[in-house]
C-alpha cells in the first residue's frame, strides 16, 4: 500500500471519490489541483499531498510526477485535450511510471463527429504509443448532468438535445470514482483494457424525466432542445466547443451509439452501480 499515486483533477467529480478510496485503502495520493479552494483542503484533511499545477503547463506535471507509480488522467471538457494528455504521457514515462488510468468517453471514435470525442480518441492513442501500461474508461453520460440542469428541473422541465426514442444508461461519478480507485489499487489484469462504464439501467429521455419526477415528486417533463439552447441554459452563455459536442453525440444517441450496459462496474468494485432513481434521492436538496 506504499506505491504513491497521483490524482489528477482530484477535486473533480471523480477525481475526488478516487483520492478519498484510495487514501481509505492506505495508498499514500497526491492530488494535483487547479487551485487551493475548500475541496483541495478537505481532501488535504483526509490525508492527500496537495499539489498545486495545470496540466497544460508540462512543468508542472513533471514535478507533479516527481516519484509517483500510477496515475490517473481527467481533462474538462474544453480545447486542449490532446496536448494536455501529451504533457502527461511524457512526463509519466520520464518517471518511469507503471500504471495510467485515461478518463475518456463512450463516443470516442476515430470518425467521431463530435470534436470532443475526436480528441479523446486521438488522446487514447497518445498514451498508447507513449508506452506506459493504461486502462481506458469510456463512460456514457453522467448523473451529474442532472446537477447542471438544476435550474431546469426545479421549473419541471427535462430539457436536452437528445431525441425521445434514443437509449443510454446513466452512470454516477462515484461509480466511476470507485472503479478508478480500484483499478489504481491492483492494475494488474486492466492494462491494456478499455471498459465501457454504464449505469444499470437503458433509458430515453422521457423515462429520465420520469423517474426524476416520481423521485422528487413533483411534475418534470421531458423537452428537446438543441445543443446549444441546452448549453446557454445550463452556463448561462454559449461555449461552441460544448455545443458543438452536444449536438453531435445528440446525433450518435439518436443513431443508438451511446446505448448498451454491463457489468464492468460491479465486477471491478463489487458493487451494483446507482441508478437514476437512487441518485437523485441522494442528492434530493439539489433540486429543491
Amino acid at each position: 500500500m506504499n506505491i504513491p499515486i497521483l490524482i489528477g483533477g482530484a477535486t473533480g467529480a471523480t477525481g475526488s471519490v478516487a483520492t478519498k478510496l484510495l487514501l481509505q485503502k492506505g495508498f499514500p495520493v497526491r492530488a494535483f489541483v487547479h487551485k487551493i479552494d475548500d475541496r483541495a483542503r478537505q481532501l488535504e484533511s483526509h490525508g492527500a499531498e496537495i499539489v498545486v499545477g495545470d496540466v497544460l503547463d508540462f512543468r508542472a506535471v513533471q514535478q507533479a510526477f516527481d516519484g509517483m507509480k500510477r496515475a490517473y488522467f481527467v481533462y474538462p471538457m474544453r480545447p486542449g485535450l490532446v496536448q494536455a494528455t501529451t504533457n502527461f504521457a511524457q512526463a509519466a514515462r520520464e518517471a518511469r511510471a507503471e500504471f495510467i488510468v485515461n478518463m475518456s468517453q463512450k463516443t470516442a471514435r476515430s470518425d467521431a463527429r463530435s470534436d470532443s470525442a475526436l480528441q479523446h480518441w486521438l488522446a487514447e492513442q497518445v498514451f498508447d504509443w507513449a508506452g506506459t501500461p493504461v486502462t481506458h474508461l469510456h463512460p456514457t453520460a453522467f448523473n451529474e448532468w442532472l446537477f447542471y440542469m438544476r435550474n431546469m428541473i426545479r421549473e419541471g422541465r427535462y430539457a436536452v438535445a437528445f431525441e425521445p426514442t434514443g437509449r443510454f444508461a446513466p452512470i454516477s461519478a462515484e461509480d466511476q470514482g470507485a472503479v478508478i480507485a480500484a483499478i489504481l489499487a491492483d492494475p494488474a489484469q486492466h492494462a491494456g483494457k478499455t471498459y465501457p462504464l454504464y449505469g444499470p439501467v437503458e433509458l430515453t429521455p422521457p423515462e429520465i424525466a420520469e423517474i426524476v419526477a416520481a423521485t422528487l415528486g413533483k411534475p418534470v417533463r421531458y423537452e428537446r432542445i438543441t445543443g446549444e439552447q441546452w448549453v446557454r441554459e445550463v452556463a448561462g452563455q454559449d461555449i461552441p466547443f460544448l455545443s458543438q459536442h452536444i449536438q453531435a453525440i445528440a446525433e450518435m444517441h439518436r443513431e443508438g451509439l451511446m446505448a448498451g450496459t454491463n457489468n464492468v462496474v460491479e465486477t471491478i468494485t463489487g458493487r451494483r452501480p446507482m441508478t437514476v432513481a437512487e441518485f437523485v434521492e441522494k442528492h434530493r436538496a439539489v433540486w429543491q
